[in-house]
């Protein structure tokens, strides 16, 4: 997902403000009151991606991610709101979901080379952790958001990578908001979120990507307001293994990676964390499942499907109301 917006300022008042955060970049573009302090709005952007990232990050060894990920089964963590707030839905996701989402998949993650320990796949740590995910994490994990804390029942290692960037946007359109910003469209990777729209009335174009590796392009264009939309995809990270492509998602119900037709999946809701547990389940559950699962769950949704050397697109809610993002499909 990208925006496609200019550079240039199409209002006087237009901030373009980003940074590196998560191995990538955020992005804010804003129309603001004249006398908006810039450099001030752009720090407080910046610590909202970084406190994200400082408790939810597989990365970095003193996230709270990966404390509880140390923590013994059955011992209570204590852990800050917001990390408890993403741990409770994706636990709802994952139930939901039948375990098409399961944040349970950080050992998988790992051994197949898209994780911190390890850049390559390894056949015995495959082995290992596919011995060892056995239980979803909402028949596992126990967060209690009142008392500020979550305990395992069972060894697990969790991964919030399919579900923290969409927090993310989330938090940085929460600065927005308080700093009295009422048009804006933030950005983080493949998750994106409109605040209202922009300050002449037009909704927020944004791109949805082709999934073709190695190439950027634009398959499509939405319209956002007040709308958030998340886009999962095996186009970008993968590993080849005997001539077939395997996404980096994990599906932990297989204890393998995603394997299916889909080749992209996008999702349209109300804030960027649902978007983005939505948009992985629906690529893990695959296009059959998914467009069921999304029906059920009253889901707007775009599944963009391999068949025939050609894309063939599905969709629901406004994205079945209208013809195909490319002209012909």
């Amino acid at each position: 997902m990208r925006k496609t917006c200019s550079e240039a300022a199409r209002h006087s008042g237009r901030l373009q403000l980003h940074g590196p955060t998560m191995g990538t970049r955020w992005s804010v573009a804003c129309d603001v009151e004249p006398g908006t302090d810039a450099d001030a709005l752009r720090a407080a952007l910046a610590a909202a991606v970084a406190q994200v990232d400082a408790q939810m990050s597989p990365w970095q060894p003193t996230s709270d991610l990966n404390r509880l990920n140390a923590a013994p089964p059955d011992q209570w963590v204590e852990l800050p709101a917001e990390i408890l707030q993403v741990l409770a839905v994706a636990l709802e996701v994952c139930r939901a979901s039948g375990g098409a989402f399961d944040p349970a998949v950080g050992a998988l993650v790992d051994a197949w080379g898209f994780g911190a320990a390890r850049d390559a796949p390894d056949t015995a740590a495959i082995r290992a952790a596919a011995r060892s995910t056995q239980r979803p994490a909402h028949e596992a994990l126990e967060a209690d958001l009142p008392a500020g804390r979550a305990r395992k029942h069972a060894p697990l290692q969790l991964d919030l990578c399919g579900i923290a960037k969409g927090y993310a946007v989330d938090r940085m359109v929460a600065v927005l908001q308080q700093r009295g910003v009422r048009h804006a469209l933030a950005a983080l990777d493949g998750e994106l979120r409109a605040l209202g729209a922009q300050a002449g009335g037009e909704p927020w174009a944004v791109a949805v990507e082709s999934p073709e590796p190695g190439r950027r392009a634009a398959h499509g264009v939405i319209e956002l307001q007040d709308l958030a939309v998340a886009t999962s995809g095996d186009y970008r990270r993968f590993v080849e293994l005997g001539g077939v492509r395997l996404a980096h998602t994990m599906d932990a119900r297989r204890a393998a990676p995603v394997r299916n037709e889909v080749a992209s999946v996008t999702v349209l809701a109300r804030d960027g964390i649902s978007a983005d547990a939505w948009a992985t389940a629906l690529l893990v559950a695959g296009a059959g499942e998914g467009l069921a699962l999304a029906q059920r769950m009253g889901l707007e949704a775009l599944f963009i499907v391999r068949r025939e050397g050609r894309w063939v697109e599905l969709g629901l809610g406004r994205f079945a109301a209208c013809p195909p993002l490319r002209g012909a499909a």
